[in-house]
């Protein structure tokens, strides 16, 4: 698959984050590569990580209309690695916006997502597995800079009803809080809205996603601020008028 890609060892290591020294030792049989790497190969040839694993991929090459629909569904398996406390309840584990770009790299690590911290909320019930992201930027306001989203893992993305609020990992974007709206059956691509009318939408291709949680709540130390331009004071005080005249009508 190098080869086929044109890719030198050189240059599959470094989009591996790894030394070159390994991709020879791992094409000569030498040495395996760790979980995480698998999934870093699998997504940058778009393959899935059962396919790259067990299959000769050599006189097997898959369409890329599969793989995205495979992507899509959630038929690529997904190497989700979770922490669990002494009753074996899973943890929510914490990504700090400065952690963001690792998690690129180990999503799938155990040892990454260990060294996070790690919280639980019971009112979130046991139903799925959920992660926290510290979020950065003004793009979803009044939801301001620095605040937790806590979300829930989506194992299928075609499910994903349009204005769903999502935390989207992706390597063209990192990580990202947006509404999604749901393009992939048409076009193989999301379409991600910021509430900040400032932001203008734009499209993800199915194919640079790595994971989606849906938020399902979020922790902040800054309260919404009210919504008090003129038009919404003029509205309140022609309210306030209405209300004296019927009192008066009622004298």
């Amino acid at each position: 698959m190098r080869k086929q890609a044109g890719y030198t060892q050189a240059q599959l290591a470094e989009k591996l984050d790894i030394k070159r020294s390994l991709v020879g030792a791992y094409e000569e049989g030498r040495a395996e590569p760790k979980l995480s790497t698998l999934v870093n190969v699998a997504r940058l040839f778009d393959v899935s990580l059962d396919d790259l694993i067990t299959r000769d991929l050599v006189h097997e090459a898959p369409s890329a209309s599969d793989n995205t629909a495979a992507r899509a569904n959630g038929g690529n398996l997904r190497v989700l690695a979770i922490t669990v406390d002494e009753q074996e309840n899973e943890n929510i584990e914490l990504v700090p916006y400065k952690a963001c770009a690792g998690y690129l790299n180990g999503y799938a690590d155990a040892e990454f997502i260990e060294e996070l911290p790690r919280f639980r909320l019971p009112m979130l019930g046991t139903g799925g597995t959920y992660r926290a992201f510290e979020i950065n930027g003004d793009s979803m306001l009044p939801i301001a800079s620095g605040t937790v989203i806590v979300g829930r893992f989506i194992e299928d993305w075609s499910q994903i009803k349009d204005g769903t609020p999502c935390i989207i990992v992706s390597q063209k974007e990192g990580v990202v809080f947006k509404r999604v709206f749901n393009k992939l059956k048409d076009a193989s691509v999301l379409r991600l809205h910021s509430d900040n009318p400032v932001y203008s939408p734009y499209e993800l291709h199915i194919g640079d996603v790595v994971e989606i949680w849906e938020a399902k709540s979020y922790i902040s130390s800054t309260f919404p601020i009210a919504d008090l331009s003129l038009d919404k004071l003029s509205s309140i005080v022609l309210n306030l008028q209405k209300e004296m005249q019927q009192l008066k009508k009622a004298e």
